[in-house]
């Protein structure tokens, strides 16, 4: 599945998920365009090296993607997409009636309204091109709900319903927009919380995971972030071209409770 010749931005890239997916995009010969809220001489050199390592080109585009200028700015800046990760996001937990107004705000603005930013402006340059992938990480929770996280709930399962609307918009043009629903995922932020849960329930490592922190994913088993980077790559290939305006969970059979 060669994406050659083509051109990924991925947003909230420089760790995690983000950079999961930005590696197997690369790894399958696209260009990438990395970004965060930060501009630190690591984050290019992260870019650096993963174009290096994979041979193709690879750039850092700083972008606080809060802010719907930035947003925009983000894709404008690249000048090019050909293939637009939606993946920036951020949580809180906390009751609606004591959820802190701003960290509503915050959240619905980056795991929301960025995705509409960004697809809004990327569209007229796949449009261009006469080829486009629009793939919106989303999470089980766009399908599902868990109490005290109603804002991180609320933007998942409106980015379901924005994917949905733009597979409608671009069902006759060679353009797809798909989105990708998480479960619990082995990311460096999950694997530094795990010694602090073993601490706290006296538990042994799997017996932590199996029972504390994947006990609403029948797998009893995290997910990858090269699993969803190959998610990700197969949603842009040409055996992909007919899939849009749905949602593929990668999370343990989570949602098939």
């Amino acid at each position: 599945m060669s994406l050659k010749g083509k051109t990924a931005v991925i947003t909230g890239s420089n760790s995690g998920i983000g950079l999961g997916v930005a590696r197997a995009l690369a790894g399958a010969g696209a260009d990438v365009v990395l970004n965060s809220f930060t501009d630190r001489a690591e984050d290019h050199a992260l870019a650096e090296a993963l174009g290096a390592e994979f041979g193709v080109v690879s750039r850092y585009i700083r972008a606080d993607l809060s802010k719907a200028e930035e947003a925009r700015g983000l894709i404008e800046a690249a000048g090019v997409c050909d293939i637009l990760v939606n993946n920036a996001g951020i949580q809180h937990v906390a009751p609606v009636d004591e959820f802190p107004i701003e960290k509503w705000d915050a959240i619905l603005a980056i795991n929301l309204s960025s995705a509409f930013h960004t697809s809004a402006i990327a569209l007229p340059m796949m449009r261009k091109a006469g080829w486009g992938r629009i793939v919106n990480i989303a999470s089980a929770h766009g399908l599902t709900a868990s109490p005290f996280k109603s804002a991180y709930i609320a933007a998942k399962h409106g980015v379901v319903g924005l994917t949905k609307t733009v597979a409608l918009e671009t069902a006759e043009e060679a353009i797809t927009c798909n989105a990708i629903c998480p479960g619990y995922v082995l990311t460096p932020l999950v694997e530094a919380q795990i010694p602090d849960q073993m601490k706290v329930h006296g538990m042994d490592r799997e017996t932590v995971i199996r029972e504390v922190m994947l006990t609403r994913q029948p797998s009893k088993e995290f997910a990858t972030v090269e699993q969803l980077g190959g998610t990700t790559v197969f949603l842009c290939s040409d055996a992909a071209a007919q899939i849009t305006g749905t949602t593929i969970s990668v999370d343990g059979g989570w949602t098939a409770l």
